[in-house]
C-alpha cells in the first residue's frame, strides 16, 4: 500500500470513499496522489523482511493494493484481487473454485466471453455447463443438483439487461451448497452490492464503468465472508493460493488509472444513468423499434426487482429494430456515438452485439438476434446524443421495405423471447455442447 490508511471519524458515504480509500497522500513524501511504482521487485533489509509487505511485482504491488483497497471499501468484501481483464477474472474464480464433474449453472443471457472461455477450456477438464432462465426462480431450483459448483449470474445481464433476485438466487444456491458468483459490471459497486444480497463472489470488468474512460484493460474479483455455506469457507483461500501461482495481477499503470476513474464513479453513474433513462424513453417513441430494454422502464420485466436491489438503473441500453439491416444500417450511420466494442467509458458507444461481442455464441441456444442493438450510454449532452440517434434513424430509410416490416413484426411476435427482457433464444435446462468461433 503506498497511502496512509483512509480512517474517516464516522462511517463514511460512498462517494467519499471513492475519492479516499486506497488513495490517501503517499506517505514517504506526502505526494497527494500516489506515484506509480513501476518495478518488478523490491529491496529488502534483510533476507525475507519486505518494508511494507511487497517483494515481487507478480504477487503484489503498492498501486495493486491501494485498488484493492478501494474496490473492498466499494464493494463491503473480505478479499480483493484486482487482474488483467475481466476475463482473467471469471477464469480465477473457474480455475481456483472448479473441479472436474462440477457443473456450472449459467443464465441465459451471458457475455460471449464468459461461455467461450468455459466452453474452451473448462469443458475438456470434465466442467459441465447448463444454462438456465435465472429470472425465474423456479427453473433455477429446478436446475440446481449435488453437482451444481456455481450459479453464475449477471444483473444487469449481458447485453440483454435481464435482472437477477440476487438474493433470491443466493438461497436457492447456498441450500445446494452452491455458490452464487456475480458479475456486477454493469452495475458498479455505486448501484448495485452483490454481497450485500448473499452472493458469495462478485467479478467486475473494471476496464468498464470502474475506469470509464477506455484507456485500461482490467477486472477484480470479490468475495464475502465465506459463512454462506460450507464450500463457501474455501473461496478466499483458493483464490489467494492460485492468483499468487498464475500470475494475472493488473499492472502498477492500469492499476493507478483504475483507482484515478474510481474517484468520479459515483458522480459519472449519476450522469450515465440519466441519460439512458433519457435515452431509453427516446426510443420508446420510434416507429423503428419493437423493443426497448432497460431497467428503469417499468416495461422492463424485472422493473421491479431492479429498484429493490439498485440504486439507479445504470448506463446500457438495448433495442431491437423491426430488421436486422435496419439494425446494421444505424449502428453503421451514428456520428457521436462510435461502433465498438466494450462500454462503460465516457464516450457513448454502440455494439451489434451478433456480430461483435457476441460472435462466440452464434449458432447456439445463447446467439444473439441479429436486429438486436446495445448502447452504452456516454455522459455527453443529451441533446446531442439524442440527436446524433436520430439521424442514424434516418439514414436507415430504405434499410427495411414494408415486406421485411411486417416480417420482423410477425417474427416478433411468435418469438417466445420477444418482450421479455433477453436478447437470444436460451432454453433452459440440458448441458450446453457446441462448437463455437474464436
Amino acid at each position: 500500500m503506498s497511502s496512509h490508511i483512509f480512517e474517516p471519524t464516522s462511517p463514511a458515504g460512498i462517494s467519499t470513499r471513492s475519492v479516499h480509500s486506497g488513495a490517501m497522500p503517499e506517505a514517504h513524501t506526502g505526494s497527494v496522489v500516489a506515484p506509480i511504482f513501476q518495478t518488478s521487485t523490491f529491496m529488502m533489509d534483510t533476507p525475507g523482511t519486505t518494508r511494507a509487505g511487497f517483494d515481487y511485482a507478480r504477487t503484489g504491488t503498492p498501486n495493486r493494493s491501494d485498488l484493492e483497497q478501494a474496490l473492498c471499501e466499494l464493494e463491503n468484501a473480505s478479499f480483493a484481487a484486482a487482474l488483467n481483464s475481466g476475463t482473467s477474472a471469471g477464469a480465477a474464480v473457474f480455475s481456483a473454485l472448479l473441479r472436474p464433474g462440477d457443473e456450472v449453472i449459467l443464465p441465459r443471457d451471458v457475455y460471449g466471453g464468459t461461455f467461450r472461455l468455459l466452453q474452451n477450456e473448462y469443458v475438456r477438464w470434465g466442467v459441465v455447463i447448463r444454462t438456465v432462465d435465472l429470472t425465474d426462480t423456479s427453473a433455477l431450483a429446478a436446475a440446481i443438483n449435488e453437482n451444481t459448483a456455481i450459479v453464475w449470474a449477471e444483473s444487469p445481464s449481458n447485453p440483454g439487461l435481464d435482472i437477477i433476485d440476487i438474493a433470491e438466487a443466493a438461497r436457492l444456491a447456498h441450500a445446494a451448497n452452491a455458490l452464487l458468483v456475480v458479475d456486477s459490471t454493469f452495475a458498479t459497486p455505486i448501484l448495485q452490492r452483490p454481497l450485500e444480497l448473499g452472493a458469495d463472489v462478485v467479478v467486475h470488468s473494471t476496464t468498464k464503468f470502474i475506469n470509464g474512460h477506455s484507456d485500461v484493460i482490467g477486472g477484480a474479483v470479490l468475495a464475502g465472508d465465506g459463512t454462506s455455506c460450507p464450500r463457501a469457507a474455501e473461496v478466499v483461500d483458493r483464490l489467494e493460493s492460485h492468483l499468487a501461482s498464475v500470475g494475472l495481477g493488473i499492472s502498477p499503470f492500469d492499476a493507478w488509472l483504475t483507482r484515478r476513474g474510481i474517484k468520479t464513479l459515483p458522480v459519472r453513474m449519476k450522469a450515465h444513468c440519466e441519460n439512458a433513462q433519457a435515452v431509453a424513453e427516446w426510443l420508446e417513441t420510434r416507429d423503428e423499434v419493437t423493443e426497448v430494454v432497460y431497467p428503469g422502464l417499468p416495461s422492463h420485466p424485472g422493473h421491479e426487482v431492479a429498484k429493490r436491489q439498485m440504486s439507479g438503473f445504470g448506463g446500457v441500453v438495448s433495442l431491437r429494430t423491426d430488421t436486422e439491416e435496419r439494425a446494421l444500417a444505424l449502428v453503421a450511420n451514428t456520428r457521436l456515438i462510435t461502433l465498438a466494442e466494450s462500454l462503460g467509458g465516457v464516450e457513448s458507444l454502440i455494439d451489434h452485439p451478433a456480430t461483435m461481442t457476441h460472435l462466440a455464441v452464434a449458432d447456439c441456444e445463447l446467439s444473439i438476434d441479429g436486429a438486436f442493438i446495445r448502447l452504452s450510454v456516454g455522459i455527453e449532452d443529451i441533446d446531442d446524443i439524442l440527436a446524433d440517434l436520430a439521424q442514424a434513424f434516418d439514414a436507415t430509410v430504405g434499410a427495411a421495405g414494408e415486406s421485411g416490416n411486417a416480417a420482423a413484426n410477425d417474427a416478433a411476435g411468435n418469438d417466445a423471447t420477444a418482450g421479455n427482457g433477453t436478447a437470444g433464444n436460451a432454453v433452459a435446462g440440458a448441458p450446453v455442447a457446441v462448437t463455437v468461433p474464436a
